[in-house]
């Protein structure tokens, strides 16, 4: 489970930023807390804020982490006699001063495995630059070690240390590390057990932007793991439906062969409606389902994935296209230790103001993301939150009617469209 996600100096974001999943000494909802290995976690974390705020921008930095531990091997090098790689994933820092826009970016989580794997807590994280890494490290600790974290491995530039890994892979390490590339990623690759561990982590997790229409597409042409060929697998989306659209009894599902040798092979998805006042049935493509229905079948193989897995599912405006009570009931989905049996987690950002009532989520559930003046995003939890009298928000205000007022910040600064009036 994710405890903790650190960056700095990443698009919006100048100054240190932390995304808490741990929970507070706070009494609502403790039902919501997951105890694991001396902590206690929370499953779900929600992101408010104005249009331009930097909300969107967390979830940025988490996946520009997330593609850099993936893909970093692949960075590097493209001198004679080496096979090309692939262009360097450059951060965006924060360019509206002239050092930030100089300065290296900061990325961390800090996470537990499960149970059954002893219940570690594992701190990673790096720096990098327009050149490459700067930094690197990974610490560890025991469920019974109080605290104390053990080094795994620590990197500087072009210096090195290393603890726990065996002295051939350290060598190995060394030979082929360029300066583009995480330690983690090479000595994934090297089958390293405790680097390809961390390398494995960011892969069960996913995301999805729902705000950028390309990305929407892709989503869209996303089926669940064994929807085409697999009835029980299908009857499981048709039950899914089933919670918002009963229309939807079935699916008829054709593979397309494709003469290209460039193409991969492609499905033909139809749903099948029952008709009115009938027994029989009907089927239109699945394209031509509304934009809600599309959107939750894109969110069906990435909520099957991290609920199986128990990764963490960032969702950039998970309000679009869904009424609020279907937004609620997909937050409660990971809310229901019945059926998040796996400890999967939810962030996601929305500007639906109905999920901030005190009936579904607690005070360190709530986040908002506000700009000021210079340009600068931060990020902050209601339940740190204290007005203008210094007191702490409690648990039985309106959180929804006094965000909207501006009790919180975090919203937009209007005036009216003067430009529109006539001289």
């Amino acid at each position: 489970m994710l405890l903790q996600f650190n960056f700095k100096n990443f698009k919006s974001f100048r100054d240190d930023t932390t995304l808490d999943m741990s929970a507070t000494k706070i009494s609502e909802f403790n039902n919501h807390v997951i105890s694991v290995a001396n902590e206690r976690v929370l499953p779900v974390a929600s992101i408010f804020g104005a249009n331009a705020s930097g909300k969107s921008n967390v979830q940025e930095a988490f996946r520009y982490m997330h593609s850099y531990v993936l893909n970093s091997l692949e960075y590097g090098d493209e001198s004679e006699g080496k096979k090309k790689k692939s262009k360097f994933f450059k951060p965006t820092p924060f360019l509206f001063d002239k050092e930030s826009k100089n300065m290296e970016s900061l990325f961390e989580v800090y996470f537990i495995d499960s149970e059954e794997n002893g219940a570690k807590t594992y701190n990673y994280g790096f720096t990098v630059n327009n050149s490459g890494v700067c930094e690197e490290w990974l610490n560890c600790k025991t469920k019974s070690s109080r605290g104390k974290y053990k080094k795994i491995f620590y990197r500087n530039g072009e210096e090195y240390e290393f603890d726990g890994i065996p002295t051939k892979s350290q060598e190995n390490i060394k030979v082929a590390l360029e300066k583009e590339t995480l330690i983690v990623s090479l000595g994934a690759k090297l089958k390293i057990a405790k680097l390809k561990f961390i390398r494995d982590w960011f892969l069960n997790n996913d995301f999805a932007d729902f705000g950028r229409p390309i990305e929407n597409y892709f989503l869209s042409q996303l089926i669940p793991t064994g929807f085409a060929d697999d009835k029980n697998v299908q009857q499981k989306v048709v039950d899914y439906f089933a919670t918002f659209d009963p229309s939807i009894v079935g699916f008829d599902v054709e593979v397309i062969k494709n003469d290209s040798d460039d193409e991969d092979d492609y499905l033909k998805i139809d749903a099948i409606h029952r008709l009115i006042d009938s027994n029989s049935t009907t089927s239109i493509p699945l394209q031509n389902e509304s934009a809600g229905t599309l959107k939750m079948f894109a969110l069906y193989p990435m909520l099957q994935d991290v609920l199986t897995t128990g990764g963490v599912l960032f969702i950039d405006e998970l309000n679009a296209r869904l009424h609020p009570l279907l937004v609620r009931t997909f937050i409660i989905t990971f809310l229901n230790p019945e059926i998040n049996t796996k400890h999967a987690q939810l962030v996601f950002t929305s500007h639906d103001s109905w999920q901030l009532n005190g009936n579904m989520l607690r005070r360190d559930e709530i986040w908002f993301a506000e700009k000021d003046y210079d340009g600068v995003s931060n990020l902050y939890s209601l339940a740190d939150f204290v007005d203008e009298d210094g007191v702490k928000i409690r648990k039985d205000e309106n959180y929804e009617k006094n965000y909207l007022l501006g009790k919180y910040g975090a919203i937009p600064t209007l005036r009216d469209f003067d430009m529109f009036k006539e001289d």
